[in-house]
């Protein structure tokens, strides 16, 4: 049985997908992973990329951080927003 949206005997419009550039991840220092893995939080300037205008933490896919960045950034951003260095919401 066909899916319920096609109609049978047609090909479907999606487009070969190209391949897309692996995205770096932003706290690799020279593309090595830092040791220990620590985000600065009184980095303001790294921090603020990794946020969008909302204010809100950018999800590992759109930034390319792998987990462990991923999980040190948001501890960062945490901390600056406790300390009051960044805001909790965007303008």
């Amino acid at each position: 049985m066909p899916p319920p949206n096609r109609r049978p005997g047609r090909p479907s419009k999606r487009r070969s997908s190209a391949k897309k550039a692996a995205k770096k991840d932003p706290i690799y220092v020279d593309g090595v992973k830092p040791r220990p893995m620590y985000v600065d939080y009184k980095d303001l300037e790294l921090l603020a990329k990794l946020t969008n205008r909302h204010g809100r933490i950018v999800s590992r896919r759109k930034t390319g951080c792998n987990a462990a960045s991923q999980h040190a950034v948001s501890r960062a951003i945490k901390r600056a927003r406790f300390m009051a260095l960044m805001p909790y919401v965007g303008d």
